[in-house]
């Protein structure tokens, strides 16, 4: 392969958002991932929805929660996200002076599209009493005018730790916020909305696979409508998903969730069943088309040459920090 200058890498991910230049079919991926890892003391953190290659070569596999924490103690001097943007740039957010690498731009997120930054804050500007709660998928600048971040792990008893009468609002999973009111019995208001991936599952042919698999349990994520939830045997997190798999006695589980978090737990638990749950028409949305644009090789492209790279203005980096730090802090005042 050869050797491209700076200028033609820039326009090329400019152009198309990873770098997209040729590889020797012979070269062992895996091998040469670790070889820069080590060089470059670089991390790969992943996501559980990334594709298997992806989460077999990461040094730390996590839901959002998880990938923060990691972030925000690593002591790498690259970070290589294999994720969606608002993840990337949650690292970088965590640690100005870091390389943060994201193999495709591209790799953005319906439900932080759905809070564009100026719209939402005309919405927080008619409600200058509420204290803004935001799930963390969502973007940097999202992130700057909330006051306090939150994950499906631990947005519950971020909820819970506030005084009862603390106005509040949600934002930006309608379906998460829904849930959480029902948990907690609190009234937020709640921004609307939502992710395409959890929001194309079918009660109906869930109804019909629990009839195939009387035996099966359904664990589904909070991010899923609450006809679906309604359904569910057990709801939670990424995390907790896997967790619930690994303890229940169960030997089948019907997974509403994206589908990457099953390669975990079929190394978890090789011996039991999961089905995914299908979704209201014959596509494969039940895999998220974002989160499955990242490749080996476009990791390693990214890892060889550094980039793309994830550069934040220092004012919005700041002003985005205040909030995720204090779902750190609660976070860890409550041992999640």
């Amino acid at each position: 392969m050869a050797d491209i200058n700076n200028e033609q890498k820039q326009l090329i991910v400019s152009q198309k958002g990873f770098l997209d230049v040729d590889i020797d079919v012979n070269l062992d991926l895996f091998a040469e991932i670790e070889k820069l890892k080590k060089e470059k003391n670089a991390i790969i953190l992943a996501h559980y929805y990334q594709e298997p290659d992806i989460q077999d070569v990461a040094d730390y596999i996590g839901d959002s929660l998880g990938l923060s924490q990691k972030a925000a103690s690593t002591d790498a001097d690259m970070i290589v996200f294999a994720g969606v943007h608002f993840m990337a740039e949650t690292a970088k957010i965590l640690n100005p002076t870091k390389k943060v690498l994201l193999p495709d731009l591209n790799a953005g997120c319906s439900l932080s599209d759905s809070a564009p930054p100026e719209l939402f804050k005309k919405f927080k500007d008619k409600h200058p009493e509420h204290l803004v709660i935001t799930y963390i998928n969502c973007s940097a600048g999202m992130k700057a005018l909330s006051d306090i971040i939150c994950t499906s792990s631990n947005a519950q008893k971020i909820v819970e730790s506030l005084p009862a009468d603390q106005p509040i609002i949600f934002a930006p999973d309608k379906n998460l916020g829904a849930y959480i009111n029902k948990k907690t019995g609190r009234n937020m208001v709640l921004w609307n909305g939502a992710c395409m991936v959890h929001e194309i599952f079918s009660r109906e042919k869930i109804i019909k696979l629990k009839i195939r698999h009387p035996n099966a349990k359904v664990i589904a994520h909070p991010e899923c409508e609450e006809p679906v939830l309604a359904l569910a045997d057990y709801i939670g997190s990424t995390t907790g998903l896997l967790k619930f798999s690994q303890t229940d006695p169960s030997n089948e589980f019907i997974v509403v969730t994206e589908t990457g978090i099953i390669h975990q737990m079929q190394k978890t638990s090789p011996a039991k069943t999961f089905i995914p749950a299908p979704p209201n028409n014959l596509c494969a949305c039940n895999d998220c088309p974002y989160m499955k644009l990242n490749t080996l090789e476009k990791l390693y492209l990214c890892m060889k040459y550094e980039m793309p790279e994830i550069i934040m203005d220092e004012e919005l980096r700041l002003a985005a920090k205040k909030p995720i730090d204090r779902m750190l802090e609660i976070s860890l005042r409550y041992g999640l």
